[in-house]
């Protein structure tokens, strides 16, 4: 699938990824850091295509699998570029024993221009990265925005989830969250550092006003 510039130095590309029968698909996202390598979050199936475009940025450095969902093709991927760093969300080796990484994913160690935050207190052990540069920030399952969907299961389910035509937190994804205080914080976090732009696995990245998007996304979670 074809890369997509959504601000300097920040790519996504989709993937038509269908789960539990539900064509919601899932979206890489893509950073070049300031020393001219790659920072990837969340990677999709790689071909030929996808690699040629990748390899045209520049090195890929760092491989994030950022949370215990989002690692389906990060086998593939991590093979394409051996000498690429691989990052694997605390508890993710258990999950998933054929993949390898180099390091548990942490919010320490990161290059300047990006800022790590975890999400504790849900079952989704996922963390979320900032690029200061850009204001992006980037993220896997934290948020939906989904316009709607030509195939009627899934729009039963973006309706039922709440996630139809709007911006917002899957209500699937809210039963996840068992220590709401301790995820608040977090969120917290991500809102002070004034995102301008989401990217996101599911829907379609949010370009603008994102600061907003997340605030509004997390009312159910309380103050």
């Amino acid at each position: 699938m074809p890369l997509e510039s959504i601000a300097q130095n920040v790519w996504v590309s989709p993937w038509p990824h269908v789960f539990g029968g539900l064509h919601i698909g899932c979206r890489m996202s893509v950073v070049r850091l300031a020393d001219g390598s790659l920072f990837v979050f969340s990677p999709i199936q790689i071909d030929d295509e996808l690699k040629n475009d990748i390899d045209a940025l520049g090195p890929v450095a760092h491989i994030v699998a950022p949370s215990l969902f989002h690692h389906v093709y990060f086998g593939d991927f991590a093979a394409a570029y051996p000498d690429a760093r691989t990052y694997g969300a605390a508890g993710l080796e258990k999950k998933r024993k054929d993949l390898s990484f180099d390091a548990e994913l942490t919010e320490e160690g990161w290059p300047d221009e990006l800022t790590a935050i975890a999400v504790p207190g849900t079952a989704l052990g996922e963390t979320e990265f900032f690029h200061h540069p850009s204001r992006t920030l980037i993220t896997a399952d934290l948020i939906q925005n989904f316009d709607s969907s030509d195939h009627w299961p899934t729009r039963m389910y973006l309706k039922i989830a709440g996630i139809h035509k709007r911006i917002n937190t899957s209500r699937a994804i809210r039963f996840m969250y068992r220590d709401k205080r301790e995820a608040r914080k977090s969120i917290d976090r991500l809102i002070e550092l004034g995102p301008e732009r989401i990217t996101l696995a599911h829907g379609n990245p949010i370009l603008s006003d994102g600061t907003e998007a997340l605030r509004g996304a997390y009312q159910w979670l309380g103050g």
